[in-house]
Formats: structure tokens, sequence, C-alpha cells
């Protein structure tokens, strides 16, 4: 059974960094897509940056391009989200997700394409 765990949220200041973390189980031994949400309070869940397991091809949008960056640890099967210069609009809840039958990056990222969700994990950014 695939499951993926984030955690590494917390509460920073404007101008500060986190570095979140995916823990992923039980994937099969497949090349796919891994994908960083979140979504804050009354808004829809924004896709934020993915990754392909078979190039290492990433993808961000304006939003955080330049800021974000999105890596992974192959052999703990760990994907991570460094984030920097965090500003207050940053706070919500992050989530990791994994999408099967593709492994191209392309320029959207859209939450129903994602196959399996892990729990979120609230970052808070304060003014």
């Amino acid at each position: 059974d695939v499951q993926l765990q984030a955690s590494g949220g917390g509460l920073v200041r404007a101008g500060g960094s986190l570095r979140l973390s995916c823990a992923a189980s039980g994937l099969p031994p497949v090349d796919y897509v891994i994908g960083w949400f979140r979504q804050a309070p009354g808004k829809e869940r924004e896709g934020i940056s993915c990754i392909s397991t078979a190039d290492g091809s990433t993808y961000y949008p304006d939003s955080v391009e330049g800021r974000f960056t999105i890596s992974s640890d192959a052999a703990k099967n760990t994907y991570y989200l460094e984030m920097n210069n965090l500003k207050p609009e940053d706070t919500a809840v992050y989530y990791c997700a994994v999408r099967f039958g593709t492994t191209v990056v392309v320029n959207t990222i859209v939450p129903n394409d994602y196959d399996r969700w892990g729990q979120g994990t609230q970052v808070t950014v304060s003014s």
C-alpha cells in the first residue's frame, strides 16, 4: 500500500526558511511524479512543485519560482521541499502526493491528476 507522510512544517517569520519532507513507502518499482501542494483556509488546493523520478525534471509556478526547491533522496525514498524567503501568503497546509502513469513534468500541477496523498503539515509564516 502506497503511503506518503509529510513533515517539517512549523512557525517561521517572514524571510525565514523551512524544509518539508515527504517520506514515501510502498511505491511500485516504476517512475512517477511527486508533487507538493498547499491549501490555505478558504482557498483551493494549489500545486507548487513537482519532480519526475525518471529524469529529475521539475516545475514551479511563478508564485514560488526562485524561492522553493524540490529534491529527492532515492535511497531514502524521501522527497523534500526547501522553502526560502517565506512570506505570510505562504501560510497553508502543505501536502505531498504521487502521480502514476506519467513521468513527464508539465507546466501545470493539477491536484486531480495525483493518485495518492499524504497528510498535511502546517506552515505558518508570521509578518
